[in-house]
């Protein structure tokens, strides 16, 4: 089969082509035909040597965590699915996925199947940031009706499926992005929606349960400030948790890091929203597998709304 592989940490030139083994059906796992890969910022900070990459075992490595596809064949112990079936998951996060590639052994307990209204792209760009958005604000923030919610980043993977996360548990959202994202933030249910290029978060809202910090480094230390004496920040990029943790402390404010794993329970979640037209998933751009250095460099730009898909 055709995968995507690096032999070398680097920029997107090591993004390489190659003819490798297709995958062995084990116990437990079911072997799925590609049809749609998602694209996040770990999948190309891990391809420069860092996010994932301590998890990764070394090169050659397939990159990609999330996918989504029909399943070829089904391993023992698995009753639950079908050669046939339609399924999306969150694979083996943060050990390698090896979703980059035309054929995936996925472990059973990560997928759930498709729902019949999402694409496969849409079905691929939802595991990875939809569970973060959860857990985040589930898992880590307990989320509950009538909160108020701040979203940084809004507009991106994680934030747009997290306003509507937020909005779809009856909390107040107030969502933190560019002016060109804001008409888009009113349609997926944001309550407001603040201009960080014009407005300090600090000066414009206060008295905020969560804060769902996208951003992290200086920005999110100062967003603390927007919290009330009960409120709690959860912060997303691993590079600056602890620099926000340790400032955040300084002043009386409760932040934490997070990383998602995989679930296939809050995943089927995820799943009942979209189906039942509460969640809506953004693909911004779509790339054939084989030009995954083009859909990386877009991922790094930091200007895509929603996500990136790698389709075979």
């Amino acid at each position: 089969m055709r995968a995507i592989q690096i032999h070398s940490f680097g920029g997107p030139e090591v993004l390489q082509l190659d003819e490798v083994t297709p995958p062995l059906l084990e116990v437990g796992h079911v072997i799925v035909h590609t049809r749609a890969a998602g694209v996040n910022p770990i999948d190309w900070k891990t391809r420069e040597g860092g996010g994932a990459a301590s998890f990764s075992g070394g090169v050659p490595l397939i990159l990609g965590w999330e996918m989504s596809g029909e399943i070829e064949s089904v391993g023992t112990g698995i009753s639950i699915f079908n050669p046939g079936d339609a399924v999306m998951g969150l694979l083996n996060f943060p050990q390698p996925g090896r979703c980059y590639a035309e054929q995936v052994n996925a472990n059973a307990a990560h997928l759930v199947l498709k729902p019949k209204n999402l694409s496969f792209a849409e079905a691929a760009a939802l595991p990875l940031a939809g569970l973060t958005a959860w857990q985040a604000l589930y898992d880590h923030a307990h989320l509950q009706a009538g909160q108020r919610v701040v979203i940084s980043a809004a507009a991106g993977g994680v934030g747009h499926l997290a306003v509507q996360i937020a909005k779809a548990a009856g909390a107040e959202v107030i969502a933190v992005a560019s002016q060109a994202n804001h008409d888009y933030l009113r349609q997926l249910g944001a309550d407001a929606v603040i201009d960080y290029h014009s407005t300090e978060l600090s000066d414009a809202v206060q008295d905020v349960d969560i804060i769902l910090d996208g951003v992290g480094g200086l920005s999110a230390v100062q967003a603390c400030r927007c919290l009330n004496h009960n409120g709690i920040m959860v912060t997303l990029p691993s590079a600056t948790a602890q620099q926000v943790i340790d400032a955040a402390s300084q002043t009386g404010h409760r932040v934490t890091g997070m990383r998602v794993v995989p679930n296939a329970d809050q995943l089927q979640e995820l799943a009942d929203l979209a189906e039942q037209g509460k969640l809506r998933v953004e693909v911004a751009a779509r790339f054939p597998f084989t030009e995954v250095a083009a859909a990386h460099q877009a991922s790094q730009s930091g200007k895509t709304r929603g996500k990136i898909v790698l389709e075979f």
